[in-house]
């Protein structure tokens, strides 16, 4: 990202990491961490407060509610937005041939839900940590496999390692995965004129569409909701799945429309998937959210 905003010859880009609580807390599961936020409150607050001038975000991670006085200033072309399962290493894994009982790792109730309707034999176990660490452990034999998002071993060159890619349509991704957001101050436009540059109109409005949808269903990153937008010559198709946490229950839906009006796509794909049962499904998985996070603060 920075080669690519200083390939004018003009932006002098300076790095600077900032940690967020879902970087750093690794040993509770997301939905007891915390929902919206987990991976971008700390950037917010470094926006704000004037210390960076702009975010570069995992957009499957970003909420799709920005805090007051920011904005998503470019979504730049997308990677693959599929899963991957990653076995051992030098073995054939997929899906299908894992044996019954395998462990399974993923942080993702998205990727538990849909890994027990296609495999109710398979056991998802929580796993927290970057991509080697995850890959690690599965070499190890703590884990049978672990499913990733394949555009996390794209970037850092690893895509060796998937044993197989999910077909999308089928086992959907999370809305916006495989993008990358950039977030700036939303008064700033010098700032938001050269990121605006790295921006992509058809990753931009597929995403829109996804994120839509997710506004939409009420969701956050956390939730067993899964969309995927593929742009084509005048118009966008969208599909989304809502799930049961026990996988017992997949909603799904897909819609064609006016590639320049994602959002009025993701509502109403959204209004499809409630007619179908999505809203009781959801209810039962924000409960169990809200009753996770009150055990984990009773333990804090």
């Amino acid at each position: 990202m920075k080669a690519a905003l200083e390939a004018d010859g003009t932006t002098s880009v300076e790095l600077e990491i900032v940690r967020t609580m879902g970087d750093d807390v690794l040993d509770r599961s997301l939905p007891e961490i915390g929902g919206r936020g987990v991976f971008t409150a700390e950037l917010d607050e470094a926006l704000l407060t004037g210390r960076v001038d702009l975010a570069v975000h995992s957009l499957k991670d970003l909420p799709t509610q920005l805090p007051d006085g920011l904005c998503l200033a470019a979504t730049p072309v997308r990677v693959d937005p599929r899963d991957v399962l990653v076995g051992r290493k030098g073995e054939r894994t997929t899906l299908a041939s894992l044996k019954p009982g395998a462990v399974v790792g993923t942080s993702s109730l998205r990727r538990a839900a849909l890994l027990k309707a296609f495999r109710r034999d398979v056991e998802p176990r929580n796993i927290r940590g970057n991509v080697d660490t995850r890959i690690s452990k599965v070499d190890s034999g703590q884990y049978d496999a672990v499913i990733l998002a394949g555009a996390g071993l794209l970037r850092l060159g690893l895509e060796d390692r998937a044993a197989e890619w999910l077909e999308g349509t089928a086992w959907l991704p999370a809305p916006g995965q495989g993008s990358l957001g950039i977030v700036t101050r939303a008064d700033d436009a010098g700032t938001r004129s050269v990121v605006g540059k790295l921006n992509d109109p058809g990753t931009r409005s597929a995403v829109r569409a996804e994120r839509a949808l997710l506004q939409s269903l009420g969701g956050g990153c956390q939730v067993p909701l899964g969309a995927l937008g593929m742009p084509y010559e005048g118009g966008l198709r969208l599909w989304g799945l809502v799930a049961s946490a026990d996988g017992t229950r997949v909603v799904r839906g897909d819609v064609t429309g006016i590639g320049d009006q994602p959002d009025e796509l993701g509502d109403r794909l959204a209004d499809f998937l409630r007619e179908q049962g999505a809203g009781d499904i959801l209810k039962e998985v924000f409960a169990s959210l809200l009753e996770a996070g009150a055990q984990s603060e009773g333990r804090a």
